[in-house]
């Protein structure tokens, strides 16, 4: 999918394409409050691998529809839904699925060890399996996540005066991590209910202090 033409100076130099990329071997973070809109990212992370083999969403709320993920460019007949809401259970599947696939969206349940998901991760690095990993307790411990999405604000078109159609929504995310160079920088992510999910170019690199993870 084309993605707008980024300005130099919005980003200095980084690329914003790689932002809704798959990275082997690494993990990519999503943080956010339900609802937000990062189960719809979360599997849009899976559109590219899809065209190409077979990839996972794994559900612990027991919401995810595999709908979701056809609209936003899944390829109907290689998504795998495995729902999976049991904590303990939880590190073991997700193992067994990252030594046979290459794309991954997980949920993780409140109650997954640190020690179980840094296991976790070497073995994404070991199998050059990309990763999305969507907490629904507390963030990943600092080290985890290559790339971490933290939804800061989520702004609604269509609904202005309080009635009306939703037609669009904006997700502004702070991006840290490795992939931005230790960097805080802010994205837009607009999704009207297609399999349009993209990032936008006209929102800058708003802090640039060093972070941490």
């Amino acid at each position: 999918m084309a993605l707008p033409d980024v300005a130099p100076q919005s980003m200095a130099g980084f690329d914003l394409e790689s932002i809704l990329t798959l990275r082997p071997g690494r993990i990519t973070e999503l943080d956010g409050a339900v609802g937000s809109g990062l189960t719809r990212l979360g599997l849009r992370f899976l559109a590219g691998p899809s065209t190409r083999s077979e990839v996972v969403a794994v559900d612990v709320k027991g919401w995810l529809s595999p709908m979701a993920a056809w609209e936003v460019g899944v390829e109907p007949g290689r998504l795998v839904v495995v729902r999976c809401p049991d904590p303990g259970m939880w590190t073991q599947v997700a193992g067994v699925l990252v030594e046979g696939v290459r794309a991954l969206y997980a949920e993780v349940p409140a109650g997954v060890k640190e020690h179980d998901l840094r296991r976790l991760t070497a073995l994404a690095r070991a199998r050059r399996a990309g990763v999305v990993l969507r907490p629904l307790g507390p963030e990943l411990p600092a080290g985890i996540a290559h790339l971490r999405l933290r939804v800061v604000e989520v702004r609604w078109e269509g609904s202005e005066r309080g009635h009306g159609r939703l037609t669009r929504r904006h997700l502004v995310m702070e991006a840290t991590g490795k992939a931005v160079a230790g960097m805080r920088r802010r994205i837009e992510v607009v999704d009207d209910g297609s399999n349009v999910v993209r990032v936008v170019s006209r929102v800058g690199a708003g802090e640039r202090g060093r972070a941490a993870g």
